[in-house]
């Protein structure tokens, strides 16, 4: 197997994680791949701006594939997107950031198998170890905020929170995850060792959705 890949990369810690694991075992990632729902130019994952997630690319100097598809068409779309970037590319993996949920692992694994390349799954680990991988990313150096949380789990005081030593104090108080694994929190990274530019977010807005409470920006951009 070449060591061509792609990244599915929501903008969080985890995706970030499993990059600079890969990379320190020597693979090149040639793109880092996003779903998008069709027309409202934000991402499936986290509801983030994809313009966001553009900046992300840019800061990292890796190329963004957004796939476009419907929540009927999310599967068959990501395929046909992977099954595009072998061909164009020659990549022979997509790795993922899931940590532990069976689930998730076995439907990242059969669309790699439909597209014909192999699954990565390199922070793959059991749930009692979940603590431990906080810590990791706590000490890696990457820098990222809280941008969503659960409403049935972690309160508004959450959001812009830095996922740092008392993020990782304070996240063992709660009935979470510490990584976050069921949606309890998402992040999004914005510098860190891979980063050739800062990304500056600036002008917080607070919105309430249906079960979530969600961190806008209103500005960001590189530094």
């Amino acid at each position: 197997m070449n060591k061509r890949i792609v990244v599915s990369w929501s903008g969080g810690k985890d995706g970030c994680m499993t990059l600079h694991t890969l990379i320190e075992q020597g693979y090149e990632v040639i793109s880092l791949v996003t779903t998008v729902p069709q027309e409202l130019e934000r991402t499936f994952g986290h509801g983030e701006r994809t313009e966001m997630i553009r900046l992300q690319g840019e800061a990292l100097g890796i190329p963004v594939h957004f796939i476009e598809c419907t929540f009927d068409s999310y599967t068959d779309k990501f395929i046909e997107a992977i099954q595009y970037l072998k061909q164009q590319y020659h990549i022979s993996a997509i790795a993922y950031g899931d940590l532990y949920l069976d689930g998730h692992r076995q439907w990242g694994e059969k669309v790699a198998e439909a597209a014909g390349v192999v699954a990565l799954y390199p922070l793959w680990t059991k749930e009692e170890a979940a603590l431990e991988a906080l810590r990791n990313y706590v000490k890696s150096g990457y820098q990222a905020v809280v941008i969503r949380v659960r409403d049935d789990v972690l309160d508004e005081s959450w959001l812009g929170r830095q996922i740092d030593q008392s993020f990782l104090r304070d996240i063992q108080k709660t009935a979470s995850c510490p990584m976050g694994e069921s949606g309890e929190y998402h992040s999004y990274v914005y510098d860190g060792p891979l980063f050739a530019k800062k990304i500056q977010l600036e002008g917080e807005e607070l919105i309430q959705l249906e079960t979530t409470k969600k961190l806008e920006f209103k500005n960001f951009r590189l530094v």
